[in-house]
């Protein structure tokens, strides 16, 4: 796989010495136990997989490259580049400008920019009218497109079911820039809708097969469908695709319920023969599935507690705070300051979206055990943080310097 020119202050040197080593013992990627780092009082599991994936270091690389190609021009970002809100203050600290914020809420307006100005596209790619807007004023919204590739293959898959006469589900969250990327592409060329979750999947099986009122589907899912949809008739054929930091096995029920609903309502073919649901799960992104499925083994072993890092409008860092949660107390976090000290912690509740303090998080016994794993748009430098801070609040624990010797850390 391509390395790419990362700055180095992302880096751990204790991270990437792990990383590599599991890398070379496991070249195929079936072992997804976790690493253990033992400092004597505590000790701390990591995920096999996490932090950085190959779209956020090829969206960070291009970022700086543009930065070094266009010394004394404006540059804009058109929103975050990544969920990481180190990584977009770091940006912002070389002079970039976002030009909207996560939701799409106007933060610079289109009207000031010049040919003369640079606009960055996200790792979650953009809107086709967004494009559109930017080449009418002479601005090229591809020389500078970060658009995660696993995102870009999922727009082409649903390119290609709409060749065949496919309409399309989304599975994402409506408001995510990514959801709105895709869906913009999506009902460029086929009936689509977008569905939040199985909730949602359910209720709009109920519109399909005719046990509701179509009128209310409009109302359900306003602002959500393709001009012109027909929830009578658009989804006898259509296939799920998704936002990519999605939970896999979510996406997967979806596609599974939707399935089997329209086959039974109506048969697995209609009269020519043609199937009703297309598969798609070559959609499911591999960094989702693998940090995920790292996520899953770690919590076979018997931990206090868990700690998640990454920023909190990152929607695959939520998906391992609600896997982890589901075992043992979890606490998803920021940075290493977020482990204030041994008697309070701050951390983020991802389901209300609101920021927490919580005390007694550290338990005293010994040795304390801590399951740790970050998001994919998290620096391993933060997870190297996050460490060195634990060891600092555990009393009686080695240094870093124990993990930096076990796996030949320079």
């Amino acid at each position: 796989m391509k390395q790419f020119n990362v700055p180095v202050f992302y880096r751990s040197s204790l991270i990437s010495a792990i990383k590599s080593q599991r890398k070379a013992s496991d070249k195929l990627k079936k072992d997804f136990s976790p690493t253990l780092l033992d400092f004597g009082t505590i000790k701390i599991y990591l995920a096999r997989h996490f932090g950085f994936c190959y779209g956020v270091e090829n969206a960070i690389e291009i970022a700086y490259r543009c930065v070094e190609e266009n010394p004394g021009k404006r540059i804009f970002l058109l929103s975050e580049m990544i969920h990481n809100p180190q990584v977009n203050a770091d940006l912002q600290s070389h002079g970039i400008q976002f030009l909207q914020d996560s939701y799409g809420k106007t933060l610079v307006p289109f009207e000031s920019l010049t040919p003369e100005d640079v606009v960055i596209i996200p790792a979650f790619g953009a809107t086709l009218a967004i494009e559109e807007k930017l080449t009418s004023l002479g601005i090229s919204p591809h020389k500078y497109n970060t658009t995660c590739p696993f995102v870009e293959r999922v727009w082409s898959r649903g390119e290609q079911l709409g060749d065949k006469g496919y309409s399309l589900v989304i599975h994402g969250k409506p408001q995510h820039e990514e959801t709105r990327a895709t869906f913009s592409r999506a009902s460029s060329h086929s009936p689509a809708v977008i569905v939040n979750n199985m909730q949602e999947t359910i209720e709009l099986g109920q519109y399909i097969i005719g046990e509701k009122d179509p009128a209310g589907f409009y109302e359900k899912f306003k602002g959500r469908h393709s001009e012109g949809f027909d929830v009578t008739k658009d989804l006898r054929h259509f296939g799920v695709i998704n936002q990519t930091t999605q939970l896999a096995t979510d996406t997967q029920a979806i596609a599974d319920y939707l399935k089997a609903l329209v086959e039974k309502h109506f048969g697995e073919k209609d009269a020519e023969g043609k199937k009703r649901f297309a598969d798609t799960r070559d959609t499911l992104c591999y960094a989702t599935n693998d940090n995920q499925t790292a996520v899953r083994e770690l919590l076979e072993t018997k931990a206090d507690l868990a700690l998640v890092v990454g920023g909190y409008n990152s929607s695959n860092t939520s998906h391992l705070v609600e896997l982890c949660e589901e075992k043992l107390p979890t606490y998803y976090i920021k940075e290493a300051s977020s482990l204030v000290n041994e008697n309070s912690i701050i951390h983020f509740d991802w389901r209300n979206k609101v920021e927490l303090s919580s005390a007694n998080w550290l338990k005293q016994n010994q040795p304390l055990t801590v399951l740790l794993t970050s998001g994919a748009s998290c620096p391993d430098a933060l997870v190297e943080e996050v460490i060195e801070r634990l060891l600092e609040l555990v009393p009686g624990s080695k240094g870093l310097d124990t993990a930096k010797a076990s796996f030949e850390v320079a």
